[in-house]
């Protein structure tokens, strides 16, 4: 493996060691490529994942204006935030993952706190 790799491993392990996801307060677990963005909500006690979310668009739909990454993001902590209510969870532990809680990554959080999310 490469050493970027590596370094972000074990950013991402030290960041988790810190956190734990349960059944009641679940752990909001954020991925970022380059492209597109993930978020789970996830039980770490039983290795579940409670709600899903994503920027990814549906087979055969189309993007029809220019939208920035950001307000992607945005959008996806909003969905997320109210999977979670429909699935009967009002507040998570926010995981970064090895990601800088910048840009994309604090634009879901703070649509997920502004629908009501408790981080």
């Amino acid at each position: 493996m490469h050493k970027k790799t590596l370094r972000k491993i074990r950013k991402a392990f030290r960041n988790r060691a810190k956190i734990h996801g349960t059944a009641v307060f679940p752990r909001l677990s954020v991925f970022r490529s380059n492209k597109y963005m993930h978020a789970q909500l996830i039980d770490d006690d039983s290795g579940r994942t409670l709600v899903f979310g994503s920027t990814v668009a549906p087979k055969g739909s189309e993007k029809k204006s220019k939208v920035t990454k950001v307000k992607e993001a945005e959008a996806l902590g909003k969905i997320i935030a109210k999977r979670a209510k429909d699935a009967g969870v009002s507040r998570v532990v926010f995981d970064r993952g090895s990601y800088k809680y910048h840009g994309r990554v604090k634009a879901v959080a703070e649509a997920a706190r502004e629908e009501g999310l408790k981080i």
